[in-house]
């Protein structure tokens, strides 16, 4: 059998050309290009396959490498024929050359709707974009919730720290700003003073006129101390008819001057509000002052504060009394 393979008795093919020069030249540059290209193009195939892990054709590619392997194996045999009488294993080459291009054909038909599914580079193109403008509206969106909820963690701060009946700082807030403005005071060696201001006969108002009223002029007089006191003092709402001010870099002097200003504003409400003079209804206010020493704390300074306030009222009211 294998005596039949190899037999190159045959007459070679160069015969058939008549061994003209230019028919030979012709058959053996084409076979040789041809066998040369065909030897080129599977080892490229094959690179890509090893390099491409991701390709879902690998064996697509493969089986391409394989027909293609084959057609140059029988071009070289064409190439070697000239000369020879190999027929037997040119036709050995050209069968499986004819199986692996059968195989290779009914692969790519059966892969050819996946193939065909493949976007093409415009479809692509358009999709990456589509991508790009949604990143920027995505973007946009998430610019736009940032400031919802920075605006939202400003609200809840100032609706944390805020007196919802004066808009001024509420206990906690104007106690906090207190024990900050000690610390500062304590490493810089500075004074602070508080003045600690109640409302004369704040609960016969109440019962006189009602809580609405009430409510009404402990508003008026959160905004008499606001609009006295300086931009960089703190007034809050201590509770009930009470307020506490913090008056920054304050001593004591200046304290009773700020706390005399206070207290007279706070009277004249009873002959500028239309309120009050349609009312009949005349308010004062007691206020106590505490200047900060070495040897006080935040309590300290508010019971001193505190203790002013009921010698102030005890002392017959709508006055200022200093803590000793």
């Amino acid at each position: 059998m294998l005596e039949i393979i190899f037999n190159g008795s045959f007459m070679p093919h160069g015969h058939c050309l008549l061994w003209r020069w230019d028919l030979l030249f012709l058959h053996v540059a084409g076979d040789a290009l041809t066998a040369t290209s065909y030897a080129l193009i599977p080892i490229a195939l094959i690179h890509i396959v090893r390099k491409r892990d991701d390709l879902k054709f690998d064996r697509l590619f493969l089986l391409f490498a394989g027909f293609i392997s084959f057609c140059g194996i029988t071009h070289l045999l064409g190439l070697v024929n000239i000369w020879h009488g190999y027929y037997f294993i040119e036709g050995l080459a050209k069968l499986t050359t004819g199986i692996v291009s059968t195989v290779t054909a009914l692969a790519l038909w059966k892969l050819t709707p996946n193939i065909v599914a493949l976007p093409s580079a415009a479809t692509l193109a358009q999709r990456n974009e589509e991508l790009l403008n949604a990143q920027e509206e995505l973007k946009e969106i998430n610019l736009t919730l940032e400031a919802k909820i920075e605006e939202r963690t400003r609200e809840l701060h100032i609706q944390a720290n805020t007196d919802p009946l004066t808009s001024i700082f509420n206990r906690r807030a104007i106690l906090q700003h207190l024990e900050n403005e000690i610390s500062q005071c304590e490493r810089h060696h500075q004074l602070c003073s508080v003045l600690m201001l109640d409302v004369d006969y704040f609960k016969k108002i109440n019962d006189t006129y009602g809580h609405q009223f009430g409510d009404d002029v402990l508003v008026m007089i959160a905004d008499t101390i606001t609009q006295t006191c300086r931009l960089t003092d703190y007034v809050g709402r201590y509770g009930g008819e009470e307020f506490l001010i913090v008056l920054t870099q304050t001593n004591g002097e200046h304290a009773k001057e700020l706390a005399e200003r206070i207290r007279e504003n706070v009277s004249e409400l009873s002959t500028l509000s239309p309120l009050l003079l349609q009312s009949e209804c005349a308010i004062s206010c007691s206020i106590g002052i505490a200047t900060l020493t070495k040897d006080h704390n935040i309590h300290a300074l508010i019971k001193r504060a505190d203790e002013a306030v009921y010698n102030a009222k005890h002392g017959g009211r709508n006055r200022v009394a200093t803590s000793k």
